[in-house]
């Protein structure tokens, strides 16, 4: 079984948000991206609409060809609000991605740096999970590495988890990651007996993916953004996402 590779666009609509106006476009990423072999595209949009927007959001459902799958992320008890951030659920059900991710982020973190506690969060996913499946999508929950509460992510209703790899990629930079690595592979475990499919995702690049993918052999997705574009800037993004394809090949 062979990693599926989804390419994060947010960064793409950073830059973008950062002139204003309409360049570059996430959705020009998109299908550069999956002509070179992305087999999804992901976006976490969120409330402040720092980068990916409602609007974007659509917009990518709209070109997505069939065989490539929508993965959103996001917050599910982030509110609607004024500037526009219309709540996770209500575009979820304009959108209707194959797969959504729900995360624990709240608004002034710059990025997702934990998983879900479930014995305090889980009484009210489960029937935000309920929803989610009701309309026809995968659900997947952000789970820390060393987390004892993965099972619990099957009884409340979801498909899958995402191993959350930052610690593992901060451990394999400063040279010593065997026991971040072993994580990982536990928390694969784990999950695969409670019958969770797996997917992983943060700091992941070229370098590290080729021991994660050894030791979680059922591995089924990772969704990758902030490192991919780094290495686009100086390589092109084509010829990137190739190299992230090769790097996923067991």
């Amino acid at each position: 079984m062979e990693a599926k590779l989804s390419v994060n666009v947010n960064k793409v609509a950073v830059l973008r948000n950062s002139r204003g106006g309409v360049l570059p476009s996430v959705v020009e990423a998109a299908r550069v991206a999956i002509a070179a072999g992305a087999e999804g595209i992901t976006v976490h949009p969120r409330p402040d609409l720092r980068h990916i927007r409602p609007d974007d959001v659509r917009a990518l459902r709209a070109m997505l060809p069939a065989h490539v799958e929508f993965n959103i992320e996001g917050n599910p008890f982030a509110p609607p609000n004024a500037r526009g951030y219309p709540g996770l659920l209500e575009l979820v059900r304009d959108t209707r991605p194959e797969q959504v991710t729900l995360v624990p982020d709240s608004d002034a973190q710059i990025t997702s740096d934990h998983g879900f506690d479930l014995a305090r969060d889980g009484e009210r996913l489960a029937p935000l999970i309920a929803t989610l499946k009701s309309l026809g999508c995968r659900v997947s929950l952000f789970m820390d590495a060393d987390s004892n509460q993965i099972a619990e992510a099957a009884k409340l209703g979801a498909d899958r988890i995402e191993v959350y790899t930052g610690p593992y990629a901060e451990a394999f930079a400063a040279g010593a990651f065997e026991s971040a690595l072993a994580d990982c592979a536990a928390a694969h475990g784990r999950a695969r007996a409670a019958g969770l499919g797996v997917n992983a995702g943060h700091d992941l690049d070229t370098n590290n993916l080729r021991p994660l993918v050894a030791v979680m052999p059922e591995l089924a997705e990772v969704s990758i953004g902030h490192a991919l574009f780094n290495d686009a800037l100086y390589d092109g993004l084509a010829v990137t996402v190739e190299r992230y394809r090769d790097a996923l090949r067991r």
